[in-house]
């Protein structure tokens, strides 16, 4: 595997959900804790080095409008979420600088300004994390790719709703998006150019 360079000033870290609803749910096999603890850490430090962070989040109008609702065989339960389920988990920030992203679906793209945000920041390389990995964090990535972005899947700073879901596209779909690398190899790169 070739080493990891990073130029901050062209990088972003993208969390994906990271909020309070969703940090409360069982995931696999990072805990919420470690995978929140771990995509802090390289806020931090990619704060630290003069690149950018963005922070997604999922949230619905009170009226629940704008929620996808085509026919499933596994549908979302119904109701509107608890109050502050869509609020970022305090670890994570919002911090001065950052960009906050509300999506309405699984990818951060899709009727957002993302992509818009991250061009006219000159933003070329996108990290990801955040839950989850096969949701949230695969669809996100995967419209990074077809829009041209070079993306590094952070692994143990992200996790699925099971262990056997977050491997599957672990091993299966990111190696061919992107380069899946650990916290420690990120926090590394990000190291050699302060």
């Amino acid at each position: 595997m070739p080493d990891l360079e990073l130029d901050p000033r062209t990088t972003a870290l993208v969390v994906i959900d990271l909020q309070q609803g969703i940090v409360a749910r069982a995931v696999a096999p990072h805990a919420s804790r470690d995978v929140v603890e771990r995509s802090a850490r390289i806020a931090a430090a990619l704060r630290a080095a003069g690149g950018r962070v963005v922070l997604v989040r999922v949230a619905y109008a009170a009226d629940e409008g704008d929620r996808l609702r085509p026919p499933v065989d596994a549908p979302m339960p119904p109701g509107a979420p608890p109050p502050g389920w869509s609020d970022l988990v305090p670890e994570i920030g919002p911090r001065d600088g950052d960009i906050v992203v509300t999506k309405h679906q699984w990818g951060a793209f899709y009727g957002t300004e993302l992509d818009l945000q991250l061009r006219r920041r000159g933003i070329r390389t996108l990290l990801m994390c955040g839950i989850s990995t096969n949701f949230g964090v695969e669809s996100t990535a995967r419209d990074g790719w077809e829009r041209g972005y070079e993306l590094v899947f952070v692994e143990d700073a992200m996790a699925g709703l099971s262990a056997e879901a977050h491997a599957f596209a672990v091993t299966t779909i990111f190696p061919r998006i992107g380069r899946v690398r650990s916290t420690a190899d990120v926090l590394a790169a990000l190291n050699l150019r302060s």
